[in-house]
């Protein structure tokens, strides 16, 4: 009766603490909850308010002025929230970050505040970088006023040169009807710190115009803040350069250059389109395979709160940079306290100006803005649950972005695991099965030309997993034959630009607690003499472990052998079976560096030497890149390099992953019109590794066990609705498991 009374307590103890946990983890979500638009609202009013500061309109025409740039969530330092999740004690007041640019005065400059509490704001403190940095205002991201002022330059060009553009492209910039020329423009903006000088080249204004490139570009240094004194430096015209478009317009009306003829534009040729083309034998009467909830939804979403077998987290989607997960458990257990995308780059190489200076550092361009609309039953399935976000950048009130993340379950079509155990005599003695469900919660970032597809995935097995797809419209540039060492031409004067995709994730591991540790696991050869078989020898594989005490030690580079198992564990924490709980990291992914180390540029995405590294958790660490670094890479704000510099001790320490995926891209005639998702996903997966006692998912309810009963007819073990549903199948679930002759 003791014992019996000792169970029922412990199962009662159990309870409550899964109860309270699980409480706590919900009680702790808001935290990470983006500004909501009462929010930034409330800012907004609060800072202007605050005549100090000088604010007016971030669409006032003038550059000389103080505006707010971007203002998103000051997430609150790790310890704090931990109080609130793991002690249900009160949440830190809610604080924004806000970017201010102050161009009204002497010295301009970008200042950072953090501002609070919130909805009510009453204060604010100026947030600063590593080492105090300044933020340089050459720096800051380009403007919806700069676009119009640069658009103002681009016509005083076309007035000189549309003569030109006419005879040479058909089309004009500026003073024109239906055959208008459009402008993209390149990044970083100049060769050195302190400048502001972009090369624009010229597209035709038609749909997919990425891929229209004309053979006109111009550079124009717009470092000025008044907008009148801005000028064209350099033109580059079908493969020549020129120190002006005075220059261009004399040489070309002397006849002394080579002269640019596109061949007549056809508007019947639809290269750069989605309009259906050529041959498939698939039925167009009848809509493909969808996916269905047969008796309704299996995951709950609360606010930013989300539930799914066994899974909880909260999220977030970051203006600047885009998704993130907090507090990610499972059963109730910590995994991780963040997992969040930093950063992407894409580095491209060309024989044109503009594409020789293509290094797109794409939190520059607040990519997380950049999420726009999903559609049902393509960006994501019809039954998946839509949110709307709201981001305040370059506006003077929150933008709603409608339909902008979806969460939803679906089957893989593959079986999470499953057997098949023959008797080897024509029948089987059971056949067992499980349906792999995962949940997906997704957004995308479509910045200019690139569509990014962002995905987090929860399997019931303890895995998640992080992956990005690349799709959208090739980054194009006007074709020379020097160009074909740099891409691919891909219609009569283009060529796709070769490139390099990198994507920089934090991973910050809190693996059965804070206190975690990092080795490597690899296999050596071993030699020894065979025991049962004297005068022979056995060879094979022997696991061999580094642990790994050291920042600089866990640092690994680009191009050196990268180890096959990277797990992290809890050295103070065992499973059943006497191991320690741990988790690892696995790798999809086949990026490498795209700029030798130190070259300029490079020192601004410093985290792409590495595939991984791993550094103690520290506040003042809270991302690996910042939006100055597009227009600043020489000498960014902030750099990675400083994270590993002190090479501090890792062992049972809290730590955090820093995971660079990626690809290479040689643009290819399939790329047209638009970049495929199949072979361009990339990313890894977090898998336990002695976490669990066995497999989690055996609590899942989707099993089915087939065993032949004593006449051999199959008796079917199941836990759910014997019928999925009419619009699956009416039939009930049917095995046979004989083979025979016929």
């Amino acid at each position: 009766m003791g014992f019996s009374w000792i169970l029922l307590l412990a199962s009662l103890v159990t309870s409550t603490t899964s109860s309270k946990t699980r409480e706590w983890a919900h009680h702790g979500s808001a935290m990470f909850a983006d500004l909501t638009p009462q929010e930034m609202n409330g800012v907004r009013d609060y800072l202007y308010s605050c005549s100090e500061l000088g604010l007016t309109s971030a669409r006032d025409k003038s550059l000389k002025k103080n505006s707010i740039l971007l203002m998103e969530l000051h997430v609150p330092r790790k310890h704090e929230a931990l109080r609130a999740l793991d002690r249900g004690q009160a949440k830190p007041s809610r604080q924004a970050r806000v970017v201010v640019q102050f161009g009204n005065q002497a010295v301009p400059n970008v200042t950072e505040y953090v501002v609070g509490p919130l909805p009510f704001p009453s204060s604010y403190q100026v947030k600063t970088f590593k080492r105090d940095r300044s933020i340089r205002f050459e720096s800051r991201p380009i403007s919806t006023v700069e676009y119009e002022h640069l658009n103002g330059v681009l016509e005083k060009v076309a007035a000189k040169a549309n003569k030109i553009l006419q005879e040479s492209t058909g089309f004009t910039y500026g003073n024109c009807t239906n055959r208008c020329l459009t402008f993209s423009d390149i990044a970083p903006r100049g060769l050195a710190p302190g400048e502001r000088r972009t090369w624009i080249m010229l597209q035709k204004f038609v749909e997919g115009y990425f891929i229209h490139p004309v053979g006109f570009e111009v550079l124009v240094n717009h470092k000025d803040l008044d907008h009148e004194k801005w000028m064209v430096e350099k033109v580059w015209y079908n493969g020549q350069y020129f120190d002006s478009v005075e220059e261009l317009v004399e040489k070309y009306e002397k006849g002394t250059i080579n002269k640019l003829k596109l061949p007549e534009h056809d508007e019947e040729d639809l290269f750069s389109t989605y309009i259906p083309r050529g041959r498939m034998n698939t039925r167009t009467d009848v809509h493909g395979a969808k996916l269905v909830e047969p008796q309704g939804r299996r995951f709950q979403v609360d606010r930013n709160f989300v539930e799914y077998a066994g899974w909880s987290f909260a999220y977030r989607v970051r203006s600047s940079a885009g998704l993130q997960i907090f507090d990610l458990r499972f059963n109730g257990e910590r995994i991780a306290y963040e997992i969040s995308l930093q950063e992407a780059i894409a580095f491209y190489s060309g024989d044109t100006p503009a594409a020789m200076q293509t290094k797109y550092i794409d939190a520059g361009w607040a990519m997380g803005t950049s999420d726009y609309e999903l559609s049902p039953g393509i960006d994501c399935p019809e039954i998946a649950h839509f949110v709307d976000l709201y981001h305040y950048y370059d506006t003077d009130k929150p933008v709603r972005y409608r339909n902008a993340l979806c969460i939803f379950e679906m089957t893989t079509a593959l079986p999470l695991r499953r057997h098949f155990n023959s008797n080897f005599q024509g029948g089987y003695n059971f056949y067992g099965g499980l349906e792999n469900h995962v949940l997906v919660i997704r957004t995308t970032s479509t910045v200019y030309n690139y569509d990014y597809i962002w995905d987090f995935v929860f399997y019931q097995n303890g895995v998640m997993e992080s992956r990005v797809s690349a799709t959208g419209y090739i980054h194009a540039t006007f074709f020379t034959e020097n160009g074909l060492n740099y891409g691919t031409r891909v219609y009569n004067y283009v060529l796709g630009n070769l490139h390099t995709h990198l994507i920089h994730y934090k991973v910050d591991l809190d693996i059965a607690g804070r206190d975690n540790s990092f080795e490597t696991i690899d296999l050596k050869y071993v030699n020894f003499s065979n025991p049962w078989s004297p005068g022979h020898t056995i060879v094979q594989s022997k696991l061999h472990r580094k642990q790994h005490e050291t920042e600089r030690n866990a640092a690994f580079r680009f191009g050196k052998k990268f180890p096959k198992y990277l797990h992290f564990y809890n050295p103070n924490q065992n499973n059943k079976w006497g191991h320690k709980k741990g988790y690892r990291i696995q790798y999809n992914s086949h990026a490498n560096s795209v700029l030798p180390r130190g070259w300029r540029e490079e020192n601004g995405i410093s985290w792409s030497r590495y595939p991984l590294a791993v550094t103690r958790h520290k506040d003042n660490e809270v991302t690996s890149s910042s939006i100055y670094t597009q227009n600043d890479p020489w000498e960014p704000v902030v750099s990675f390099e400083e994270f590993i510099r002190n090479n501090e001790n890792i062992v049972n320490q809290d730590l955090v992953a820093w995971v660079t995926v990626g690809f290479l891209h040689i643009p290819h005639s399939e790329d047209i019109p638009n970049t495929a998702t199949p072979g361009n996903a990339v990313g890894f997966f977090l898998r336990p590794f002695n976490f669990f006692d066995e497999d989690p998912s055996l609590a899942s309810r989707s099993t089915v066990i087939v065993r032949p009963d004593e006449k051999g007819l199959p008796k079917i073990q199941r836990w759910t609705p014997e019928v999925v549903g009419h619009c699956v199948s009416n039939k009930p679930f049917y095995y046979n498991g004989t083979y025979t002759g016929v």
